[in-house]
C-alpha cells in the first residue's frame, strides 16, 4: 500500500512581498515528495489558517522578512486552534531575531529556521514531527 504524502502549505503572511525563500522551501518538500501548496505573497491568517483546514494539510509553513512575525504567527496558530487544526504543525523562517525565537514557540509554533538552514534540516523536521503525530 503507498504512503499517503506529507501535505504542506506554505504561507507569506502579511504585506511581505519577497518569497523568493518561500518558493525555495516550497520546490526542496516537492523535490522530497510531499505535496505543496504555496499561497503566495500578502495572505491574512484567516486566509492561511481557513486554506489549512481546506487542504487537509499536515505543515503549514509561514515565511516572513517584514517582522511582523510576532504577531501574524501566533494569528495563525490560534486560528487553526479555533477551527479544528490543533494538530495541524506549524512551523516558520524568514528574518526572525534569535530573542523572538522563544515567543513563538511559546504561542504554538513548532520550530523556527533561521536563513542559511539546510533544506535537508527542514524535510528531516518535517517528517519527524509528522511521524510522531500518527
Amino acid at each position: 500500500m503507498e504512503e499517503r504524502k506529507i501535505r504542506v502549505l506554505i504561507a507569506k503572511p502579511g504585506l511581505d512581498g519577497h518569497d523568493r525563500g518561500a518558493k525555495v522551501i516550497a520546490r526542496a518538500l516537492r523535490d522530497a515528495v510531499m505535496e505543496v501548496i504555496y499561497t503566495g505573497i500578502r495572505q491574512t491568517p484567516e486566509q492561511i489558517a481557513a486554506t489549512a483546514i481546506q487542504e487537509g494539510v499536515d505543515i503549514v509553513g509561514l515565511s516572513c522578512l517584514s517582522g511582523a512575525h510576532n504577531q501574524l504567527f501566533p494569528q495563525v496558530v490560534q486560528l487553526l486552534r479555533q477551527k479544528g487544526g490543533d494538530d495541524i504543525i506549524v512551523i516558520g523562517g524568514g528574518i526572525i531575531p534569535y530573542d523572538d525565537i522563544p515567543v513563538l514557540k511559546k504561542a504554538g509554533v513548532a520550530e523556527v529556521f533561521q536563513p542559511g538552514t539546510s533544506t535537508q534540516e527542514i524535510i528531516r523536521f518535517i517528517k519527524e514531527r509528522v511521524a510522531k503525530r500518527t
